[in-house]
């Protein structure tokens, strides 16, 4: 199915944003549908606009203030929008006689058709949700450090160690479901329809180094959740402890209690 007007262009912008936890496609309604899989929609002057369930949406040819409406007509559909979504742009070239791929900020296709747009949608959205989750382990990171710190020069956790947990837990909840929504090991379905598009695929890929980025994801939220499960291991060891204290000096109370009646009242 032809692009529209991009068609007809040999150079046009493409941009990409994550701008929520996940965007429920099933809702969408009165939108200009060209594809699915993923869900391509056409926009009024000409563009098209690309969108995946995990939050990313990315434009092709539109203006900022056609971004803007589009964006406002989708916010019902948005789950736990992000107040500083992140953002990809790159140049798209239309050159028949060229070599895909990309080179500098710039991506060389054949044509403009539906499929090659999608593919490199399929990229750009799985880039900026890959940037999404970096920024978030390196908050992680630096909630975790002051408890390491503590540990190494103070020996204990902090009265603040079971809050950064909690943070630490839901956070890591959130990263692993969205990780496993973004399916970023595995290839476009288009790729089955197209199967002369894989190589394109397979660059693009490495241009924006998607394996990379998620396997330095996968070992960093490794990493944290081991590190959090050392934590509340130590408060609970520390917890028993306290309580295991309680016990003794209880007993202790009770030792003193029976001589006390034993010598003194006794007597």
């Amino acid at each position: 199915m032809p692009a529209n007007s991009l068609q007809e262009k040999k150079a046009f912008r493409a941009n990409a944003m994550l701008i929520g936890e996940r965007i429920d496609l099933r809702t969408l309604e009165n939108l200009d549908k060209l594809a699915s899989a993923p869900y391509t929609a056409g926009l009024r002057n000409g563009g098209i606009a690309v969108l995946f369930r995990y939050g990313a949406i990315v434009f092709f040819d539109s203006s900022s203030i056609e971004q803007a409406d589009f964006l406002a007509m989708l916010q019902p559909m948005i789950v736990k929008p992000f107040t500083n979504p992140e953002k990809e742009n790159v140049e798209i070239s239309i050159n028949s006689e060229g070599r895909e791929g990309m080179e500098g900020n710039t991506v060389f296709l054949e044509n403009a058709c539906i499929e090659r747009l999608q593919l490199v949608a399929e990229i750009l959205g799985k880039s900026v949700a890959l940037a999404q989750y970096e920024s978030n382990l390196r908050d992680i990171f630096d909630r975790i450090e002051p408890i390491a710190a503590n540990l190494e020069y103070k020996s204990r956790i902090g009265r603040h160690g079971k809050d950064v947990l909690r943070h630490i837990g839901s956070v890591l909840l959130s990263e692993h479901r969205m990780v496993g929504r973004i399916q970023v090991t595995e290839k476009p379905e288009l790729i089955w329809n197209r199967p002369e598009l894989e190589r394109l695929f397979l660059r693009l890929e490495d241009e924006f180094e998607i394996k990379d980025r998620h396997e330095a994801l996968e070992r960093k939220l490794h990493l944290i959740t081991r590190t959090a499960e050392t934590v509340h291991n130590l408060l609970q060891e520390g917890r028993s402890l306290r309580v295991e204290w309680y016990i003794v000096i209880l007993i202790v109370m009770e030792i003193f209690l029976t001589l006390y009646e034993l010598f003194i009242i006794g007597h």
